[in-house]
Parts: structure tokens; sequence; C-alpha cells
């Protein structure tokens, strides 16, 4: 919460030295302190507001994970453009607080630029690679050489102090990597400088050093554990090392009914300017596919929804018409024989999704979700992957987060991989999350990756 306020503060601070900046730029002088009392007073706050709403509503200052660099510069582009219209709604409601829209443009520029070098240089390391937090890793089993692997490969962000041995641990972790013992843990902590302890250890029952780890807390250490650490530095979650409990006492996995509204009114309205921009362009993706292989244009297939009921979902044919005759449901695989010349290119320019903005209108689909799968392959997946049931609480989606973070998913193993992404964005679930998601659906579609 600290360090939210801070952000905040910085954010403020940022604001003023826009205006300030763009007042410059623009009319070639800095406005004196009398240029901001009265109505100057109240558009200095104004704006100031709504930057700061703007940034909230982006989650900016959401803690419960680190942002990349790239993942900064998504959220506080959609929180320029949000203040922008806002700002511009303002003052043609309230014209006698109206800046220029040029000083407006400039200064919601500058200040997106002074937001991204403040939260980039305070979140550690991305500028000051100093300032990356130390991680001291509690266990030196299977799941603490994981977690030290992960700190190592997260670059400048984090830095590994090293490994506490706890008794009954086996030892998988470079020997010279550890640091000190679970008596010792609070010296060794202060020792190492660490700003984070991971407890990473296989069995805690009768291992666990409770007082040298409360006493680490209380003196400003943050404390994690493994599957948390994970979230925070991968975007997805550590599905093999989570049990019900912690499901139950983490953050996240609450969709309001709020949430629940806004998105659906996001996707009701891309849904309708997807199909309007799309329209002039149907009847000739009919004719292609008609003259690239026999058989029907729309493609209509059972898939499981919310709460596992059944829908039907539309999709442009990209296979032969009886691609799956005498082997029934099997999933694609790269290079896939049953696919058309045609259906190629729509499976990688995600033409074929298109019809499913009518899955959208009518409610079987959101927007964004974790991908609607058969229900031939979600009871075999059931079976063989834990929590597989628990991304069908939300609608499935056109595009999702496991789509834009990872290729396309033909196996098992395919399967674990992407529903750790799924459950990460059911626990993350937000407007703002959806709309970043949606604008990484962009890039995936212009650079034609993740396809068969």
């Amino acid at each position: 919460m600290k360090r939210s306020i801070a952000l905040m503060v910085g954010d403020g601070f940022c604001a003023v030295t826009a205006i300030l900046a763009a007042h410059l730029f623009r009319l070639g002088e800095i406005p004196g302190v009398e240029s901001f009392t009265g109505q100057g007073g109240v558009r200095l706050a104004l704006f100031v507001i709504v930057m700061l709403f703007c940034a909230f509503f982006v989650e900016v200052y959401h803690q419960e994970r680190e942002l990349t660099p790239l993942d900064l510069i998504g959220r506080i582009s959609i929180e320029l453009v949000l203040a922008f219209f806002v700002l511009s709604a303002l003052y043609f409601f309230l014209p006698i607080v109206m800046d220029g829209r040029g000083v407006l443009m400039i200064a919601t520029v500058v200040f997106g630029f002074f937001q991204f070098l403040w939260h980039a240089g305070s979140r550690g390391g991305f500028i000051f690679p100093s300032f990356a937090k130390r991680v001291l890793i509690l266990g030196t089993g299977p799941l603490a050489n994981q977690m030290g692997s992960l700190v190592t490969a997260s670059g400048a962000r984090y830095v590994l102090s090293g490994y506490v041995a706890c008794s009954r641990e086996p030892v998988y972790v470079p020997a010279q990597s550890i640091v000190g013992s679970e008596d010792g843990l609070y010296e060794t902590v202060r020792r190492a400088r660490a700003h984070k302890i991971v407890v990473s250890l296989g069995e805690r029952r009768g291992v666990f050093p409770l007082k040298d780890v409360l006493n680490c807390k209380l003196s400003g250490v943050e404390v994690m554990d493994a599957p948390s650490f994970y979230e925070r530095v991968t975007g997805k979650l550590l599905i093999e090392s989570i049990n019900p409990s912690w499901f139950i006492f983490s953050s996240g996995f609450r969709v309001t009914a709020l949430n629940r509204l806004l998105k659906r009114a996001l996707d009701i309205f891309c849904a309708l300017l997807g199909g309007v921009l799309f329209l002039p362009f149907l009847p000739i993706v009919a004719l292609a596919i008609r003259l690239d292989s026999p058989g029907t244009i729309l493609f209509r297939q059972e898939r499981v929804g919310e709460r596992e009921k059944p829908f039907h979902l539309f999709k442009f044919r990209t296979m032969r018409q009886d691609a799956e005759k005498g082997t029934g449901a099997v999933w694609a695989q790269k290079d896939d024989p049953r696919v058309t010349k045609l259906g190629r290119f729509l499976r990688k320019s995600r033409i074929d999704e298109i019809p499913q903005l009518y899955n959208v209108l009518i409610g079987d689909m959101s927007l964004v979700g974790p991908r609607p799968e058969r229900p031939e392959f979600v009871e075999q997946l059931k079976k063989v992957i834990p929590y597989y049931s628990e991304r069908h609480f939300v609608k499935p989606g056109v595009t999702g987060w496991a789509q834009v973070r990872y290729p396309y998913g033909a196996s098992v193993e395919d399967a674990v991989e992407k529903l750790r992404y799924d459950l990460y964005y059911i626990k993350n679930l937000s407007v703002a999350f959806d709309i970043m998601i949606i604008f990484e659906t962009v890039k995936v579609v212009l650079f034609q990756r993740g396809g068969r």
C-alpha cells in the first residue's frame, strides 16, 4: 500500500510537471504561480485527478504482480488514450476550464513519458540495475531450484541472494549457493540484505521456521510463497504446487456484477464494430472458400462454455469437409494435411474466427476469455489436469491471455501450459486487462503467430 501511494504521489508530480512543460513547448513560457489560482487551479487539479484516475483504472498501481517494461508501456498507452478522451469530454461540457487542445495533447504525451520513467525506475532493475530486488529462497529442494532458475532468468528485476537450507529438505541446488540454515534465517536475511523471501519448501510441517520468518516480515522483508512469486514473475499460475486453499485465500478469483456488466458492454461494442468493419469483405471470403474446396462456408462445432454448458461455435471452414471422417475428434497439428490452402491463410490471419462475433453478441462467448474446447477433449483433460474445470467459471473467449502468450496447443502438455495462463486471467480479470489482451491480439494477428 505504501508503494502504491508513493507511485501515485510521484504521478501527481509528473502531471504538474507535464502541464508546465506543455505550456513551455506550446506557448514559449512557464506560467507563474498566479496562473494556477482560481480557474487555473481547477484546470490543473482536473488534469491531475483525471490522470491519476485513468492510471488507477488500468491498474498501474496494482501490486499483485510485477509489470514488465512492455506491460507498463501497454497500460500507460491505454491510460493516455482514455485520459485524452475523458478530458476532451469534460472540456466539451465545461469549456470554462479548457486549457487548449494543443496544450492538452502535449501534456498528455509528456506525462506518459515521465510516468514510464518513474514507474520503471521505482519497480527495480529496469533502468537502475542496482535497485533490483535481492531474493533469498527458503528451501533447497526441487521447488527451490525451480524458483532459483526463475530469479536468474528474470533479468534485472531480481537478484538471487542464495538458498537457506532446512532440515529434512533434500538438496537440489548448488552447494555454494546455500548461504545459511533455518536456525539463523533472520541473521542470514540481514547479512544478505535480502528484500524478499520466497518460501519454497516441499513440506512445511515440522521444518518451517515460523518465528524467524515472522521477524523478517515485521522487519519489512516481503515474504511470499513459491506459487505467488511464480505468478508475479511469469504471468501464469504454478498449478502443480497450489492447493484448493490457495485458490480460496489468495486475492483475485472474484468477478463482481459491475465487472461483468462492463465486460459485457465491451463485448457488444467490439462485436458490433468488428461486424460492421468486416461486413464488406464477407462475400469475398465466402467466394474464396467456395472456390478453394467443396463444402460449406461456415463450420459449426459443439464446444464447452461457461459452467460447462455446451454451445455451438461458428467459424469459417478451413479444413476439408470430411476432415474427421474415420478419426473422430483430434487436435490440429503443425502443417495439418486436413487444412486447405486457403484455410492455412485464414487460420494464420485469424479471419476464420470472425464469425464468433455472432457467438459474442448472443452471449455464448466473450471477446476475451479461455478458448472453448470440444467436449471430447474437456472430458479427457479433466481426468489428467488438476483444476481444469475451473477455467469454465467465466465465458470462453474469441481471444485470451493464453492465446497471446503461448503458441497454438495440440497436446495435453500444451493444455497444461495454457491452463496456467487461463487461471491467471480468471484470477486477475478486469476490463483493463481485457483491453490490453485485445491490443496484444492485434499484434499477434499482424505478425501471424500461433495459428495452425
